[in-house]
């Protein structure tokens, strides 16, 4: 059943409803209430939650990332920082220059990138290295950090190299 009101000195009522539905109000425009009491099916469905399952199945899959990433050493973990730092810079020059990308790259590089700095920070804990500490490590490593290019790029060229060299041969 469906009713509405429009709010002036005379209201209008489609059919008629119990008066202690709608209290009065010094309201101005139109109101609409929906006093049916059962729900449509599609209603039902579209704002139910999503099953257990799926919220298992990606908390399985980061688990298996984390013990990937809980395996390696402290200079592999570093080293890949760098590699994923260097991939997300190349997404940005490519977003820049309205290449094609895709954008699910920079939350996933992200993510990986914050998990594998999350390992590093639980190990320093674990040694009782404390905050501070940490923090003026940090900025020793990345000024250790040797810039060199990601290796996106470093196939990329390896790619135009091939191409150069085929033309030559032709």
């Amino acid at each position: 059943m469906l009713s509405v009101s429009i709010a002036s000195p005379t209201t209008f009522t489609f059919p008629p409803k119990p008066k202690s539905s709608i209290p009065k109000t010094s309201f101005t425009g139109v109101r609409i209430q929906h006093l049916c009491s059962q729900r449509l099916p599609s209603q039902a469905t579209s704002f139910r939650r999503l099953p257990a399952s799926y919220s298992v199945v990606m908390m399985a899959k980061r688990g298996e990332e984390m013990k990937e990433i809980r395996a390696k050493t402290t200079e592999e973990i570093n080293d890949e920082v760098v590699e994923l730092k260097g991939e997300l810079l190349m997404l940005r020059l490519q977003k820049s220059v309205r290449n094609e990308f895709k954008s699910s790259d920079f939350r996933r590089m992200r993510k990986r990138i914050a998990r594998m700095l999350t390992v590093k920070r639980e190990r320093e804990v674990e040694e009782g290295i404390n905050k501070r500490l940490s923090r003026k490590l940090d900025r020793q490593w990345k000024k250790s950090i040797v810039v060199k290019p990601p290796p996106s790029l470093i196939k990329l060229r390896e790619q135009e190299a091939a191409e150069e060299a085929e033309k030559s041969t032709a």
